[in-house]
């Protein structure tokens, strides 16, 4: 396993090497500059010299790569350009805002989805069957921003409630962060549970045709033994996938959740690094939540072997 854990990790270097070039680069093409958003379109061009110089954005391309990575490799993500501090402590502050939303999407996703999976598939082709497989097309098919903003506008008109904004801590303040939290995790967690009951309903099936179950089954076994003991666990490397998947989305794609919701997290951040043309904390936050995503993939391979013990990394 070690050995395993070693050459995955050794793996992540190209891997994450190609996805450092390919967010300089686009942050390149995108139209305009940080330059002319600081200074405004008349700005002289000994003006626009000095700034360029300051930032670095005179050198050539590749070198500019190259002190972004070198800074990077040591653990200096650079400044923002916009204010002057240093990236790497802005996208650490957010991050665990971001961390604790995508965390709590994702347990109300299974609570929701894996409970109503194993339903459908005890009642497969019944009417039970047919309403969660809605419930769950419902899930993928709406997208988020639009049931946060329909759940924002029952909630106002006929309840009269309105979130609180801004954001404490969950150290700070238990209660009152969940009540900041509840509502973008809940809107979260139901498009993520949509492809999960699906897939939790699809792989027990898959497992209940299978010979072993229909031994235990004769060995007079019963049924809950059966299904959560037995089915459920052999069922969960795929469900695991796309679990792992989604939370690895989740990091990086709560921007508009949390621009809806008015949340300082690591999403909001990078959005306004975006309309700011402020490089260095786009690719800065892009690159982190992008070695989060492939470390979340490496922790459910590994979680593989716990669940089926067949599986052998070698």
């Amino acid at each position: 396993m070690f050995a395993y854990i070693l050459r995955r990790l050794l793996m992540l270097i190209p891997v994450l090497f190609g996805i450092s070039v390919f967010i300089f680069l686009i942050m390149k093409m995108i139209p305009g500059d940080v330059v002319s958003t600081i200074l405004g379109t008349e700005a002289t061009d000994e003006a626009r010299r000095q700034l360029e110089k300051q930032f670095g954005l005179n050198l050539p391309i590749y070198q500019q790569y190259l002190q972004w990575m070198g800074g990077v490799l040591t653990g200096d993500f650079g400044v923002s350009l916009r204010t002057g501090k240093p990236i790497l402590g802005d996208i650490i502050s957010r991050f665990g805002l971001t961390l604790e939303l995508t965390m709590l999407s994702a347990f109300i996703s299974w609570i929701i989805a894996i409970p109503l999976g194993i339903v459908a598939a005890l009642k497969r082709n019944t009417s039970t069957d047919f309403g969660v497989r809605i419930i769950s097309l419902l899930g993928v098919s709406v997208p988020n921003f639009a049931l946060a903003t329909l759940l924002l506008l029952v909630l106002s008109l006929a309840f009269s409630y309105y979130p609180p904004a801004g954001y404490v801590s969950l150290f700070e303040d238990p209660m009152k962060n969940l009540q900041m939290m509840i509502l973008p995790a809940f809107v979260l967690g139901t498009a993520m549970a949509g492809a999960v009951m699906r897939m939790t309903r699809s792989s027990i099936l898959e497992v209940l045709r299978q010979d072993f179950i229909r031994t235990i089954r004769a060995k007079g076994a019963s049924e809950r033994i059966v299904i959560f003991n037995h089915a459920l666990k052999n069922a969960m490397i795929p469900i695991l996938t796309i679990i792992g998947m989604q939370i690895g989305t989740l990091l990086g794609g709560t921007v508009i959740i949390e621009q809806i919701f008015s949340l300082p997290g690591l999403g909001q951040m990078v959005l306004t690094a975006i309309n700011q043309r402020d490089y260095p904390v786009v690719q800065g936050a892009v690159l982190f939540i992008a070695t989060v995503f492939v470390l979340i993939n490496l922790l459910v391979d590994i979680l593989y072997s716990y669940l089926d013990p067949r599986i052998t990394y070698k």
